[in-house]
C-alpha cells in the first residue's frame, strides 16, 4: 500500500470510530482534524467533504463485510446456511446503527443508493456461487442463478434492516426463498431457527 493510500485509510478508521461513538451528525471535520492531528489542507487533499467521507467510511465497512462473506462461502456450513451466512455479512453490525442512520437521512438519498447498489453488486457474484453448489448437489433446481440470488438479497435485506419483522414474515421469506431455488417444499424450514436468532417482534 501506497504511503498516500496508507494515510488515507488511518484517516478513515479515525473517522469511522467517530462516527462509531458520536455519530455522523454530531462529528465535526475539525474534530477529525483534531484526532488525526493534520492540517486542514491535508484532510481536504483525500475528502471534498465530510459527505464523502461518510461514503468512503461505508465503502471500507462493506469490503469488510465482503471478506467475511467470502470466509462464509469457503466454510463446511451447508449451502443454506452459506446463503444465509454471506446475507447476515453484509448487514451492518448493531454499533454501527450510527453510521447506517446517517444514510437514511434525506440529504443522503442519493448516497444511499450508491451504497445499496455497491452492497448488491458485492454480494450477488457470492450468493451466486453457493447457490450454484446448491445446484451441483442437487439441492436447489433453478436458472438465471443471479437474478434470483439478487431478488432474495434485496427482498432479505428489506425485510430484515431493522429487525422489526414477525414470524409469518420469516415463514413466508422462506417459503418464496424454496420457490426461487427450486428447492423441495419444507427443505429450507430449518432456517427459521437460524433467523430466530435475530430480534424478531
Amino acid at each position: 500500500m501506497k504511503k498516500g493510500e496508507k494515510r488515507k485509510l488511518e484517516l478513515l478508521k479515525i473517522a469511522y470510530k467517530m462516527f462509531l461513538s458520536k455519530g455522523y451528525e454530531n462529528t465535526s471535520v475539525d474534530e477529525i482534524i483534531e484526532e488525526a492531528g493534520i492540517a486542514k489542507g491535508t484532510y481536504y487533499y483525500y475528502f471534498e467533504s465530510k459527505e464523502q467521507m461518510l461514503e468512503e467510511v461505508i465503502e471500507m465497512m462493506i469490503g469488510q463485510e465482503a471478506e467475511m462473506a467470502r470466509q462464509v462461502l469457503s466454510s463446511n456450513l451447508d449451502v443454506v446456511q452459506k446463503i444465509l451466512g454471506i446475507m447476515a455479512a453484509f448487514r451492518p453490525a448493531p454499533e454501527e446503527a450510527t453510521i447506517e442512520n446517517a444514510l437514511h437521512q434525506q440529504e443522503n438519498a442519493l448516497m444511499h443508493n450508491k451504497v445499496l447498489k455497491r452492497l448488491v453488486a458485492e454480494a450477488i457474484p457470492l450468493l451466486s456461487e453457493a447457490a450454484e453448489e446448491g445446484i451441483r448437489q442437487g439441492i436447489f433446481n433453478c436458472d438465471h442463478v443471479p437474478e434470483r440470488v439478487k431478488i432474495l438479497l434485496i427482498v432479505g435485506n428489506e425485510l430484515f434492516d431493522d429487525g422489526n419483522f414477525t414470524e409469518n414474515d420469516v415463514t413466508v421469506f422462506i417459503d418464496m426463498a424454496e420457490k426461487l431455488f427450486g428447492a423441495k417444499p419444507g427443505s429450507m424450514e430449518y432456517v427459521k431457527g437460524l433467523i430466530g436468532q435475530m430480534e424478531m417482534q
